[in-house]
């Protein structure tokens, strides 16, 4: 997933724009449309969470800064600019906004949109001259820094970003997995290969022990070549002289599970989370260790960190943020057999295309839950919810009525009252497949999840079962 999505030499995400003409992997035209692209009304409710937290919060008056991971084309954070924009006080609060993005192509389209195609970007560097992020200034006056990795990002914990609010829209869906299955234990006496896998001797003690072959274990589901058939080589032959994109190529990979034990086999699926799916034989599990690893900054950001590593990453003594996560996956189960391709909206194989189609997996958003609280005792988790749920409770259908009003109230006439017709019609659509939850709508199969300071459950944020405070 790693190599396909983000390798600097033909990853999907990373591969050179030279323009903003260019075809990107978003929209229509594209090969997947996300909800911001789907109605302006997603990135207005978004920025109208983030000042509700910062409303309950205290309404600090300054050190606010926005930090989005995977932006894509900027919509998103340019909808919440605009809306945070109409209140002074919030907007001016806002030190800086923050942009991880592996791709330079699309870097050069978030700087286009949040800060205008003459606006200068410039390579700048913190006092220390370790820290090196790109910079422009956005259309409302605000830097806006792009990074590649939330790693370089600086103020962690406390100092340069005390209120960091973090958005991950259809971010953690990308990032690449581990997937295992439990196998029943080999019969007593079964011969162990030491061949197949190299193992620590205190494994191979293990294996050897009476106990060892009595219970099930896990073993990976690794990627391996295909091995054709004659009859698909002479398939394809056949067809060879057939139109480009006739058929869909056949997978050159499939996933095959391992012979022996694997290192990520012995440590990753070992978790509490995990345990009673492992006595279940034929039980699959997918798990994500990077996606733990931007969630625990996440919570480090807010809530400070649990086991302070060095005199400069301090526990906050006053955790402050807030984090949104937006994606799709399961309430409360561990996702299982999720990994897909996605190309020209359609979901195919994910072992063809290579660095042609998106390739993404379900959110465990439990595991993102348990990774944010061990990380850090500042914080708590709300959630998941349906998005459709966390949408209505936010005000969407009023929302779109305003709008609709709006634009019934515009003179038209000719063309320009088509072109009218066309925006609300498309205003209507658009909202409604945010929320509905058939197969074509996206309120049921997208959760959201938020990380707030903690504050032993006194105060639900909106969306969540809460009201506006502050």
């Amino acid at each position: 997933m790693r190599q396909c999505l983000t390798n600097p030499n033909g990853g999907y995400y990373t591969k050179g724009l030279a323009s903003c003409s260019d075809a990107d992997p978003f929209g229509l035209a594209g090969d997947f449309i996300t909800s911001p692209e789907i109605s302006q009304i997603f990135g207005e409710l978004v920025g109208i969470w983030f000042m509700t937290e910062w409303m309950a919060q205290g309404r600090p008056s300054a050190g606010v800064q926005f930090i989005e991971i995977g932006p894509g084309r900027g919509t998103l954070m340019s909808d919440i600019l605009r809306t945070v924009g109409q209140f002074k006080t919030f907007a001016n609060a806002i030190s800086a906004v923050w942009l991880v993005e592996a791709g330079d192509g699309l870097r050069k389209r978030q700087k286009h949109l949040l800060c205008g195609e003459t606006a200068a970007l410039d390579e700048v560097r913190d006092a220390s001259g370790k820290n090196v992020w790109f910079e422009a200034t956005s259309k409302q006056g605000i830097p806006v820094r792009w990074v590649e990795d939330i790693a370089l990002l600086p103020g962690r914990g406390e100092g340069d970003a005390p209120v960091p609010f973090i958005v991950a829209h259809e971010f953690f869906d990308a990032l690449p997995i581990h997937a295992f299955e439990s196998v029943a234990p080999k019969p007593e006496g079964a011969e162990l290969d030491p061949k197949a896998q190299l193992l620590t001797e205190a494994e191979l003690r293990r294996r050897r022990s009476p106990s060892a072959s009595k219970q099930p274990q896990w073993r990976e589901l690794l990627v391996a070549p295909t091995t054709p058939s004659l009859t698909s080589m002479l398939s394809r032959d056949s067809e060879s002289g057939t139109p480009s994109g006739h058929k869909e190529a056949d997978p050159e990979f499939q996933l095959t599970l391992a012979k022996a034990s694997t290192p990520s086999s012995l440590v990753i699926p070992e978790r509490p989370r995990y345990r009673a799916l492992k006595s279940q034989v034929s039980s699959r599990i997918e798990v994500s260790p990077e996606s733990s690893r931007y969630v625990m900054d996440f919570a480090h950001r807010i809530g400070g960190d649990s086991q302070p590593s060095s005199p400069s990453s301090v526990t906050k003594s006053n955790p402050a943020g807030a984090a949104l996560i937006i994606d799709y996956g399961p309430l409360d189960t561990v996702p299982v057999n999720s990994l897909r391709a996605i190309r020209k909206h359609k979901i195919i194989s994910p072992f063809v295309y290579a660095g042609d189609a998106d390739i993404s997996v379900d959110v465990d958003f439990g595991a993102l839950a348990d990774a944010a609280l061990e990380a850090s005792p500042g914080v708590e988790i709300h959630g998941p919810v349906e998005q459709g749920m966390w949408l209505t409770q936010l005000g969407i259908k009023e929302r779109a009525e305003r709008l609709s009003r709006e634009l019934a109230a515009q003179e038209s006439t000719g063309a320009k009252s088509q072109a009218l017709e066309k925006r609300k019609s498309d205003l209507e659509t658009g909202w409604k497949r945010l929320v509905e939850a058939g197969p074509k709508g996206m309120g049921k199969a997208y959760k959201v999840m938020a990380i707030v300071p903690e504050n032993g459950g006194r105060r639900r944020p909106v969306g969540f079962g809460g009201h506006v405070v502050g």
